[in-house]
């Protein structure tokens, strides 16, 4: 079974191949299906295709098929998530591919084509994120909501509406114009309310949604958390209590993150910038602990000497570092180069970094 990071590079592999003709095989096989009846219709499909009349098609078609019947044919049974198979050849380099894995989640249904692409639309819901945190930072006319994934945060909206302050004359007057005040800020708290709603409901429907953080610079996050301006159901889901954070936008939402690490222990990303941070202070400290460099990194991982690694997700050598890593006994974290952490160890050192045990001479 592969999991949703080597899924996630396996799609983004297949969408690179595009044909002239209907040569590209995909085929989805969900669980219980029998691998004889699959292999019954794909014999019957490859004697079909001898009457394709343009050779250069009729010869990708068949080429595909044969691969895809050679390598089913070698499986006993579909295994308990169903099975994916994609096979194609370009005909101008000879350039083949064949890919056979079982999914991270049950295949939905079964599907069969040949087509100028790869169909990876049946799999791509199964890449994003299966734990995810609301988090929403709100003053009396400002805010911004957002989710912190396992790969990192998504900021999805930022909202702000004009309040003018206090009223300075005193008298019935000044009342007036607070009570209008008091009612336009609750107005705003019930838009963010339901902007929340929106985005976080979905989640919480599919049993993405693990809790809500809450946060801002003043008094506003408080009163919004006590005030009837959130669902019950996300308004259950709040972890701990509002926390103090500086900013809105993006310097809010890292801030409040970091804060509430403790709260969400064990999230994906916030243990990645945590070794992030901690070998941005080795190399600091100019301790020998921080290292940089695939194949030193190799080296030291060969040595048993690396404690930490942080890889790029993207990286060609993801896999074989990972696996090294872990035969190791060391603590593997992935990053993506589209975040800033990930931008910043991709253009100063490389597709991976690491944090030893001890210095190396």
């Amino acid at each position: 079974m592969v999991d949703r990071r080597k899924l996630k590079q396996i799609i983004s592999y297949l969408k690179t191949w595009q044909a002239s003709a209907t040569i590209l095989l995909s085929l989805y096989i969900p669980p219980g299906r029998p691998v004889a009846d699959v292999l019954e219709v794909l014999r019957r499909e490859l004697s079909i295709a001898q009457n394709i009349k343009l050779k250069r098609t009729r010869d990708a078609v068949e080429t595909a098929l044969s691969m895809a019947i050679d390598r089913l044919s070698k499986i006993p049974k579909i295994p308990q998530n169903g099975l994916v198979i994609f096979a194609g050849v370009n005909p101008d380099t000879g350039d083949q591919v064949s890919f056979v894995f079982s999914p991270p989640d049950p295949v939905p249904l079964y599907y069969y084509r040949t087509d100028k692409w790869f169909h990876t639309e049946f799999l791509e819901p199964m890449v994003e994120e299966s734990e995810v945190y609301g988090i929403i930072i709100i003053e009396r006319d400002q805010a911004t909501i957002a989710i912190l994934k396992p790969s990192g945060f998504l900021i999805l909206e930022e909202i702000e509406d004009y309040i003018p302050g206090k009223h300075s004359k005193g008298g019935q007057s000044q009342r007036r114009y607070d009570r209008i005040i008091e009612q336009m800020v609750e107005d705003f708290y019930k838009k963010v309310g339901e902007r929340a709603s929106r985005y976080f409901i979905p989640l919480l429907e599919e049993k993405k949604l693990k809790g809500i953080l809450i946060g801002g610079p003043g008094y506003a996050k408080l009163d919004f958390v006590r005030g009837d301006y959130l669902d019950y159901r996300l308004k259950s889901l709040i972890i701990g209590e509002p926390y103090d954070v500086s900013y809105q936008g993006e310097p809010g939402v890292r801030e409040i993150i970091m804060k509430a690490s403790n709260a969400i222990k064990g999230q994906r990303y916030i243990d990645a910038i945590n070794a992030v941070e901690e070998f941005k202070i080795h190399l600091a400290k100019d301790d020998g602990l921080a290292l940089y460099g695939v194949n030193e990194i190799k080296k030291a991982l060969e040595m048993g000497a690396v404690r930490r690694i942080v890889i790029l997700e993207e990286s060609s050598e993801a896999d074989e570092l990972e696996k090294l890593a872990k035969s190791r006994g060391a603590e593997v974290h992935f990053i993506s180069s589209s975040l800033p952490e990930g931008e910043w160890i991709k253009k100063t050192f490389g597709d991976a970094i690491a944090i030893l045990r001890y210095r190396l001479e």
